[in-house]
């Protein structure tokens, strides 16, 4: 006999999720990023291992002469240069600033390294830096380095951004998988895949009864509203490459917990809803660009939403699940119909080129 599955109440901030036992998961499914966990395996850390980076955080927590630095980096090879809500530029910008705020920082500075394929027209490049101008000032931090490389024609799609950041952490602050435990809240902040479906679109010419937008937005602000609250926030992840589905996966792996979520309190565009049943994608895997999950006591849970409702990128926040003690590095998602399936890793990338 299946429990009564609970329906999301669009004026609540919760959605209340009955416990649930793992001896009746009825569905897999593929997960997120397995290739990118298999090269961490098997490559980047046995040859650069170190405490550090064995923390496998969305960037490197730092001690540097009493002040606690972030240190982040990240490559964008979006195509097409400009879609629905964005750019490569802003999105550089904006994903770098983003892995500093999931560490618990306050970002300041970028760097930025273009890789130009011979013959990209000026203009082209001139628009790409207004435009993270334009980014690097909503968020609040400066671009005060960087580095310009050619390529031969047909050898770069146009141009390729690195861009890596610093930011500042406040004395104490420990925003990390390790700190997540059984009874955590999770909370999303909005509605997901709307940047992966943007892409597509643009990319293939798919048309919407309006204009999908990408998701593309700075968290910084949402984030230190959260932290200067004095919550007790735990862990920080956002919601790129593998969507939430990779994101909780790899929270539950590294602190050891299981997870349950339920699909009815999972926010989704009615456009994305129809374009993922079009394509036979899983909006749970498909890459966003301005959202993310904070795992959070909870007690503090519901003060967490009202928190981030009040900012832009965060108004669509609700209460989606919670950790559990097991099977550890589990996460399963409670369906419409009462059965469960556990979320894995994807074996590749369901869109690529999406950042």
């Amino acid at each position: 006999m299946q429990e009564d599955v609970p329906k999301l109440d669009p004026q609540a901030t919760r959605c209340p999720i009955p416990i649930v036992g793992y001896d009746r998961i009825l569905m897999a499914h593929g997960g997120g990023g397995r290739l990118t966990h298999q090269l961490l395996e098997k490559v980047f850390i046995p040859a650069f291992g170190n405490p550090l980076l064995n923390a496998r955080h969305d960037g490197a927590l730092l001690d540097v002469g009493g002040v606690r630095l972030a240190f982040s980096t990240d490559s964008y090879v979006i195509h097409p240069l400009f879609f629905p809500g964005g750019d490569i530029g802003s999105l550089a910008v904006n994903g770098t600033v983003n892995d500093l705020a999931m560490c618990g920082a306050r970002p300041l500075y970028l760097s930025a390294g273009f890789i130009l394929e011979e013959g990209l027209p000026i203009e082209v490049l001139q628009r790409i830096a207004a435009s993270m101008q334009a980014a690097a000032r909503e968020a609040g931090v400066q671009l005060v380095t960087g580095d310009t490389k050619v390529v031969e024609k047909g050898k770069g799609d146009g141009l390729f951004i690195n861009t890596a950041g610093i930011g500042l952490v406040d004395s104490g602050r420990e925003i990390q998988p390790s700190r997540v435990k059984p009874g955590d809240v999770i909370v999303l902040s909005g509605d997901i895949g709307r940047h992966g479906v943007a892409i597509m679109a643009a990319r293939e010419g798919l048309a919407f009864q309006t204009t999908l937008t990408s998701d593309c937005a700075p968290l910084a602000a949402p984030v230190q509203s959260l932290l200067l609250s004095g919550l007790d926030v735990h862990c920080l992840r956002d919601l790129t490459r593998g969507g939430l589905a990779s994101a909780l996966v790899e929270i539950a792996e590294s602190s050891q917990t299981g997870m349950v979520i339920d699909e009815s309190c999972i926010p989704l565009d009615d456009q994305v809803r129809g374009a993922c049943e079009m394509l036979g994608l899983d909006p749970l895997y498909v890459a966003n660009e301005g959202r993310f999950v904070t795992l959070v006591a909870p007690q503090d849970a519901s003060q967490a939403v009202r928190i981030l409702q009040q900012h832009s990128a965060g108004r669509g926040a609700l209460i989606i699940g919670r950790v559990e003690s097991g099977p550890p590095g589990s996460v399963v998602q409670m369906n419409r119909l009462g059965t469960r399936r556990l979320i894995e890793r994807l074996s590749g990338e369901q869109l690529p080129r999406i950042c």
